[in-house]
């Protein structure tokens, strides 16, 4: 049902933007009001029961928010900022969406069109600064574009392979005159986001898999994006093939499933990164060969065959040359896949996982999770978070030792349950990117796993959960570090601790200048008690934990080395 009855009525360009994302069946915005988007803002009050604009304290926190909205929603991310700084404050969390696949619609208020390079005051050339990081931008100077620039933004976001577009909008187009018509875009001449899967490829990528001895499926981001959870499940268990997860990718295979073998990557675990360079046939699905999954691309996987599904030419041979690639949807392909393969017994290889499994629960797990240190250590609380929410939470992290050691402990059952910046790393992200996920879906349990760096980056946004009154948890893990740093200069920069001790502030003091309840732990007595208490509060709760503050991330691929070089300890 349509939101709104202004069809062919003459509107100002600021209410045709509001009507457009109304057609576009939007309801949550992001963002932060200026002088040359303010046009757009009072077009809102008319409609701030359709459409919940949520006020963020820095625009990069707003795009932040659109993505853990997006990623836990499936739908695109909205954005309002205005000219200049606010234009540019964005920039980085755009970077961060468009590296990890992620739609959102990213609006800017401009100055007049007569000022357009002028230096007028809060000027900046935004569509140039923000085209290498957005899949599509466009300036809008006339108020009869604004509706088809918003369908067309719409479209390029949220199809093929997702990612960031941005409409900057000059202030004579908002206050003009146009008479108000929307069409959604359904298609451009000479952009095919989606590849049709081609039977013949799909026919070679099935008899390679049904010829291997060895086979070992990559699972990464792209299966979440197609909705093809349920395809590589059927596939794993039909062919009785391991499944590892890159970073992004995981939530997309059940984690407690007799097939699944863990993470891939430099922090993930022994037995996926070991055997990658033992198994025959690599099938990569929706993932982009990243260099924290291949590590040195000289050793990698050279004695396997590789077949990649791929929705997007460009990442085909980019870093890993792939011997059959079946380009398309991933949903689609393993669809055309499945009836093709062959049930096979693969027990023998599964075993050698498994007793992968044994060497580094002896090694590393279980030192982790059940120490016998003094302090606290980062991956028992994630642990103990796991157990008590039996991996049903959304779990937003943010970057660094903690984000290495929750992808670790945290078992997420759930699609699309585990939401972290990949491959812009971008400290920061994580308590936006918590609100937008909550805001997505009140009625889950969202937790935001921060270190006391990344958490300081972008503090401020305790300002949006207490206005909003919005019940995002967080589990502040203190080393008094920048850990991961640290961590390097421990290994490899002999302890020379350059600029990552950190002298933080009284975070339970700062929550409640904002409203928010907090404790503070300090021994492994209160620990659990303390996880409970933040787990069962009605409204948001700050838990911050002290940890050992030289705890390493464990195993590890250092650089240069292959994956089939991982230490233990």
């Amino acid at each position: 049902m349509k939101k709104h009855t202004k069809y062919d009525q003459e509107v100002t360009g600021a209410e045709a933007l509001i009507l457009s994302l109304l057609d576009e069946d939007v309801s949550i915005v992001f963002g932060y009001p200026g002088g040359a988007i303010m046009p757009v803002y009072d077009a809102l009050y008319d409609y701030m029961e359709q459409l919940n604009h949520y006020l963020v304290r820095h625009e990069q926190g707003a795009t932040h928010a659109a993505q853990g909205y997006s990623r836990v929603s499936g739908k695109a991310g909205v954005v309002f900022a205005t000219s200049g700084p606010g234009a540019t404050n964005l920039i980085t969390g755009i970077a961060d969406a468009q590296i990890d696949s992620t739609p959102l619609v990213c609006i800017t208020g401009q100055v007049a069109s007569h000022l357009l390079g002028t230096d007028a005051f809060q000027e900046t050339d935004v569509v140039g600064i923000s085209m290498p990081v957005t899949k599509w931008n466009i300036q809008v100077t006339k108020a009869e574009d604004i509706a088809p620039a918003i369908a067309k933004a719409f479209y390029i976001a949220t199809s093929g392979r997702p990612g960031p577009v941005l409409v900057d909008i000059t202030k004579d187009a908002q206050f003009g005159k146009t008479v108000y018509n929307y069409e959604k875009c359904e298609g451009i001449r000479s952009y095919f986001p989606t590849p049709k899967v081609n039977a013949d490829d799909v026919e070679k990528a099935a008899a390679m898999i049904n010829a291997a001895e060895r086979p070992f499926i990559l699972c990464g981001h792209g299966v979440l994006l197609s909705r093809a959870e349920k395809e590589l499940l059927a596939l794993a268990e039909k062919a009785q093939i391991p499944v590892a997860s890159t970073l992004l990718g995981l939530s997309a295979f059940p984690p407690d499933h007799k097939l699944y073998t863990g993470y891939l990557g430099m922090h993930g675990n022994y037995g996926p990164n070991l055997l990658t360079n033992a198994c025959d046939v690599l099938i990569a699905i929706g993932m982009r060969f990243d260099d924290r999954v291949t590590g040195n691309v000289e050793k990698y996987a050279k004695q396997a065959k590789v077949i990649h599904f791929e929705i997007d030419p460009s990442e085909v041979n980019k870093i890993i040359r792939a011997d059959i690639a079946v380009m398309g949807d991933a949903k689609e392909s393993l669809q055309a896949l499945l009836p093709l393969t062959d049930k096979k017994d693969r027990t023998a290889w599964l075993n050698k996982f498994y007793d992968c499994n044994d060497v580094e629960f002896e090694k590393v797990i279980q030192k982790a999770t059940q120490p016998d240190t003094k302090n606290i250590l980062m991956s028992e609380v994630i642990h103990q978070l796991n157990n008590l929410t039996e991996g049903s939470a959304i779990v937003v992290t943010d970057v660094g030792q903690h984000q290495m050691i929750t992808s670790r402990y945290y078992k997420s059952k759930l699609p699309n349950h585990f939401v972290t910046s990949g491959g812009l790393g971008t400290m920061g992200f994580g308590l936006p990117a918590a609100i937008g996920a909550k805001v997505a879906l009140p009625h889950k349990q969202v937790i935001a796993v921060l270190g006391d760096g990344g958490f300081q980056m972008t503090i401020q946004e305790l300002g949006t959960i207490m206005q909003s009154n919005i019940a995002v948890k967080i589990l502040v893990v203190n080393n008094n570090f920048l850990g991961m740093v640290r961590q390097w200069q421990q290994l490899f920069f002999d302890r020379r601790y350059s600029f990552t001790e950190m002298k933080n502030p009284d975070f339970i003091a700062i929550a409640k200048g904002y409203g928010i309840k907090g404790k503070k732990i300090t021994e492994r007595k209160d620990l659990m008690n303390g996880l409970t208490e933040m787990l069962d509060s009605s409204e948001s709760f700050l838990l911050e934990v002290v940890v050992e503050n030289e705890e390493n991330v464990f195993p590890m691929v250092t650089t240069g080395a292959s994956v089939s070089e991982i230490i233990l300890e």
